[in-house]
């Protein structure tokens, strides 16, 4: 039987070989050392197959992505050095069994081929994300086939199943393996750093790793989406798909280091792993259950009415009347209203109207979020089986009114822009929009006018219900 001996967190900053930072690749000694270190161990394990899972090769929304020639290419030319370059043999044999068991579990693999990379417009080949992490590896290890994995934008719990399927189908075989999760922490760590300060950035981090370290792989599930988000990490999914590569046993996380150094956090961490009767899947998946029948439980009428709108609509093709359960004010008062679905924190639609079209409150409400589940050109219209796990909010908006920029509050008021026929509408107190000129910048993205335009504003109120 084969197995899983080890598994490591790794960084991919291209600033870490020296062929790339020149130098400033000492600023993260701790960093290089610990991969160093990592490579140490895993000759000593002498793996025949490594598998890694990366943000940044293909990503899918819908599908995990799995390399599937029998060999895979790679080099560091879009960072200036073409000469750090790599040719690795796949574990085909074993990349068929986990794509077996994955399908097995109704969940998507693409295998990206040379051929299906072209349908694709993708590039076949290794990205940064892999070579990087297999750069230490190399310098003291060589003899190893690798499954290349790019994580996909699926649901957590789908990611955590992937990765038991990997478990399965490595114990179904005979090959020896080690696992490494690629994947940056925080990039908004610093002002100066190469993304958008957040202060998210450092909590995320501490969160993260304390969690990691404990093993506490409900509190990684659980981390709350304003966190992650804002963090601007790549590395949580691959993590993920880690743990789920670990179900039924108990572990605790080794740091070997952290640094934050270019505003970035780069942790190196291995498991420490005991064979346990615990199924944490069976954990995660109760408590998720809970947290659904808790969030909907807590809905009030107005979310509660565009979720069964939408409910019924999957289920019957057709418009719900208004229930009985909807009070005078609902069925009386007409506004503007905007329907907001999200999925584990991530926008799923969002469809509304600054005035009324339709008798009434509750009519816009049913027609609205019908159209923000089926209509958003944005994205894939919602199937039935998303809907529980969908987060539904409904804005009732003000009359708007004129207004000068001076008078403008992101966190209080929405704004509209208009110039002639064209008109750019954004609600207020979204997240990560701050500012009076963030927000008009994004109104004005929307209605595609220019900012040199002559355009009006009016602001206008909403009544937020969740």
């Amino acid at each position: 039987m084969g197995k899983i001996h080890a598994f490591y967190t790794m960084p991919h900053p291209p600033i870490m070989i020296p062929e790339v930072g020149r130098g400033e690749e000492k600023k993260i000694r701790a960093t290089s050392a610990a991969c160093y270190e990592v490579a140490e161990e895993i000759a000593e394990i002498k793996p025949d197959t490594i598998i890694i899972v990366t943000p940044h090769g293909p990503l899918f929304s819908d599908a995990v992505a799995v390399s599937a020639e029998t060999t895979i290419y790679g080099n560091l030319g879009n960072f200036k050095a073409s000469q750090v370059e790599m040719n690795l043999n796949i574990n085909i044999p074993l990349l068929k069994k986990m794509i077996k068991y994955s399908n097995e579990e109704n969940i998507l693999t693409a295998e990206i081929t040379k051929e299906s990379a072209l349908q694709y417009g993708i590039d076949y080949g290794l990205d940064h994300g892999t070579i990087i992490p297999l750069y230490f590896i190399n310098k003291k290890f060589v003899n190893y086939k690798v499954v290349h994995i790019t994580y996909g934008m699926l649901p957590k719990l789908q990611l955590y199943k992937f990765g038991m399927c990997i478990k399965k189908a490595v114990e179904d075989s005979t090959v020896d393996a080690v696992f490494i999760a690629s994947g940056d922490l925080s990039h908004r760590l610093k002002k100066d750093g190469p993304y958008e300060y957040s202060p998210y950035g450092e909590k995320f981090d501490k969160e993260i790793i304390a969690k990691l370290k404990n093993g506490d792989v409900s509190g990684v599930f659980n981390i709350d989406y304003t966190t992650v988000e804002e963090a601007g990490e790549c590395g949580l999914r691959s993590f993920y798909i880690m743990l789920g590569a670990m179900n039924g046993y108990d572990i605790k996380g080794n740091l070997k280091a952290y640094e934050g150094t270019f505003g970035v956090g780069y942790c190196v961490m291995d498991f420490s792993i005991k064979d346990s009767n615990r199924d944490t899947y069976k954990q995660l998946i109760e408590e998720n259950e809970n947290r659904i029948q808790q969030k909907i439980q807590k809905e009030d009428l107005y979310v509660r009415l565009a979720r069964e709108s939408l409910t019924y609509y999957l289920m019957y093709g057709d418009y719900m009347n208004i229930p009985i359960y909807v009070n005078d004010e609902m069925k009386k008062a007409k506004r503007g209203v905007f329907v907001s679905l999200k999925k584990e924190g991530r926008l799923r639609g969002c469809i509304g109207t600054i005035f009324p079209v339709t008798e009434n409150i509750a009519e816009e409400i049913i027609r609205n979020a019908v159209e923000a589940g089926q209509h958003d050109p944005r994205f894939s219209p919602v199937r039935e089986d998303e809907l529980r796990e969908l987060d539904f909010s409904v804005d009732v908006l003000t009359k708007p009114q004129k207004a000068s920029k001076e008078e403008l509050d992101p966190k209080k008021y929405g704004v509209i822009v208009k110039s002639g026929s064209k008109t750019g509408l954004l609600l207020p107190d979204l997240d990560g929009i701050n500012t009076v000129d963030q927000q008009l910048s994004i109104a004005l993205q929307k209605g595609n006018i220019s900012p040199d335009e002559d355009y009006t504003i009016e602001k206008f109120e909403v009544i937020r219900h969740r």
